[in-house]
């Protein structure tokens, strides 16, 4: 086995440290560290994180109980998940598991990995509906992508009726695993045509669509660029081909006063809006941030035209 200096070329481990199950806490804690830093130099935004969550997912533990395990056992099983993190694979992908509110969901290739800015976007949408006062409100999510938008919903507001349009097959596969059991109804097709039969029915329409524009290729981080569906990232020039799509699905299907929620990019904040315009029967559009205090998603109420 090639060694760098003392450091086992294979697996990061100092030479002549202990190996296998006769590892310590204190190993633990070491090689917890020497995976950071690769992560680190390998350009991960969160190193720390991400490699307690790969020794977690290892252990078969939750990243917060790692202290309580007796005897970790950093074998090639972790160094070979975290080589796949440093080579920019995304960290769900690796786990097979996405947090999304109070959700663990499945993911992998083939679906886009729910990110934690949504996180507020739903929320907004709950308190919506809540506000509403609807005993069973319709809500539909469009470009549903794993599911979690949602489910979230179904999860946090009870009796709600909760539809979900995808139209990429491979990702609709893993929405149908995660829905399993919920009352999430899915279907296959194009967000801004689906559902015709609900027309002027829905309470609120909801979407994080694709909205990066197609110049910015190359400045997107190759944990979405090289391994989210491309269809879940670009829309047209400057990004807003899909939202404009579905500003006109979302008129059709709410009813007078539903509301609509996207999302978009944190540059976007300025133009978004102002496709929920008066004349084409929308009041009150906002725009609103992120908790990062970054521009996120655009509001706006149905009314007639």
């Amino acid at each position: 086995m090639r060694r760098v200096g003392s450091v086992t070329a294979s697996t990061g481990r100092p030479s002549g440290a202990p190996s296998g199950r006769g590892a310590t806490r204190s190993l633990l804690l070491a090689e917890v560290a020497r995976a950071t830093q690769r992560l680190a130099d390998a350009g991960v935004p969160s190193p720390r994180y991400d490699a307690e969550e790969l020794a977690a997912f290892v252990h078969g533990t939750e990243r917060g109980r790692l202290h309580s395990v007796p005897d970790a056992d950093f074998d090639a099983c972790y160094w070979e998940a975290v080589a796949r993190r440093e080579a920019r694979e995304p960290l769900q992908h690796i786990t097979g598991r996405a947090f999304f509110r109070y959700l663990e969901l499945q993911v992998g290739p083939g679906v886009f990995v729910p990110r934690p800015e949504t996180e507020s976007v739903v929320g907004w949408a709950i308190d919506a509906v809540r506000a509403m006062d609807v005993a069973e409100p319709l809500i539909i999510d469009l470009c549903t992508g794993s599911g979690a938008i949602a489910l979230a919903l179904a999860q946090e507001v009870p009796r709600s009726r909760v539809h979900a349009v995808e139209l990429d097959e491979r990702a609709l596969d893993w929405a149908r695993r995660n829905a399993e059991g919920s009352r999430v109804v899915l279907h296959h097709g194009d967000a801004r045509t689906a559902l015709p039969e609900l027309n002027g029915q829905a309470d609120l329409v909801i979407s994080n669509p694709p909205y990066i524009p197609l110049g910015e290729w190359e400045h997107v981080a190759p944990e979405a660029r090289d391994h989210d569906p491309q269809l879940a990232l670009f829309s047209g020039e400057d990004g807003l081909d899909t939202i404009r799509g579905l500003e006109r699905a979302a008129h059709r299907l709410l009813r007078h006063g539903g509301m609509v929620v996207i999302e978009h990019a944190d540059t976007q904040g300025g133009q978004v809006p102002w496709i929920f315009t008066e004349d084409r029967g929308w009041a009150d559009a906002a725009d609103h941030p992120d908790l990062n205090n970054r521009p996120r998603f655009a509001t706006a109420r149905r009314v007639a035209r």
